[in-house]
């Protein structure tokens, strides 16, 4: 890597991309279909249906049929564009924002943006999360681990909407998180509590054996192996090695984009907003354009139909 200044900010390494440059890479929806094209089968074409290589071209709204299964099929067909409306030039431009945007996107710039509604911004973004859903890590560690609360505050909904069960984690959500200090990756989930239970099942299902494990004082942690805590309770935060400031950060840009761009996450669709924001966190040191196509490679074999979406 070539020298640079100390006091660069951010991940100065990595070559970004500027809104002009990504929409003078996309100048047509050929382009666009070209680039996920090469994304999607970055060697040579091959069936989804049955993964054959022998493959013939041919002039219709689906390019390509399989000589083996004799399926035809186009670069949509079984990923999370499958059946789009929306032109490809929209995707390429929506997963630039994705891959970008750390606080988020919210679908009424979208709707801005593409002059689509905001009902079809609001499915392509949530189709775009969806790339992440099977992330997963079992982690060697050093690892940090958390829990959050997401949702309003109880005292500020609409009285139709209130639980009215006090305490101030009401009405709220939890999510559990995990930092690898070695990888810095994230991973987080919605959890049923912040019990022992839920969060040792958590903690213990991404990471490895003998994996060091660093926590606050919170009682739901105690017994883990291999454990050491900071007690926040007391006003400790960190104790040589010991915190979970990395972890703490993720949360900070979560809410962030919570309060600042979403405003609600509701408990049904939490998890894919969760996705996207480890997603991105975890694709950050990447150039831009890898980024992208990090996503794109990721919504291949996935699906999400509106009705699945709305569905209760």
């Amino acid at each position: 890597m070539a020298k640079h200044k100390k006091k660069a900010p951010g991940k100065f390494w990595r070559k970004g991309l500027s809104f002009f440059e990504v929409l003078d890479m996309f100048p047509t929806e050929e382009s666009a279909r070209e680039w996920f094209v090469k994304t999607r089968w970055p060697i040579h074409l091959a069936c989804p249906f049955c993964g054959s290589v022998d493959i013939r071209h041919r002039k219709s709204r689906q390019p390509y049929r399989c000589h083996d299964c004799g399926k035809n099929f186009s670069v949509t067909t079984g990923t999370l564009m499958h059946s789009t409306k929306l032109s490809l030039r929209i995707w390429a431009v929506a997963i630039y924002l994705h891959a970008t945007g750390i606080k988020g996107t919210s679908s009424m710039a979208l709707s801005r943006h593409f002059k689509i509604t905001q009902k079809s911004a609001w499915h392509l973004m949530h189709r775009i999360r969806e790339a992440w859903d099977d992330e997963w890590f079992v982690f060697a560690g050093p690892v940090e681990v958390d829990e959050v609360w997401i949702g309003g505050r109880e005292p500020n909904k609409h009285a139709s909407k209130k639980i009215n069960a006090g305490g101030g984690s009401v009405g709220k959500t939890v999510v559990a998180g995990i930092k690898d200090r070695d990888s810095n990756f994230v991973n987080a989930s919605v959890v049923s509590s912040a019990g022992k239970k839920q969060l040792h099942g958590f903690v213990l299902g991404r990471t490895e054996k003998g994996t060091a494990i660093y926590s606050d004082d919170h009682r739901a942690y105690q017994s883990l192996p291999n454990h050491e805590i900071v007690k926040h309770s007391v006003g400790e935060y960190v104790k040589g090695q010991v915190h979970t400031n990395g972890i703490e950060s993720f949360w900070a840009l979560l809410k962030r984009g919570y309060y600042g761009t979403y405003h609600r996450m509701s408990p049904k669709h939490l998890q894919r907003y969760v996705n996207e924001f480890a997603g991105r966190h975890n694709i950050r040191p990447l150039d831009t354009i890898e980024q992208m196509e990090a996503v794109v490679v990721r919504m291949d074999k996935k699906r999400l139909r509106y009705r699945d979406l709305i569905k209760n």
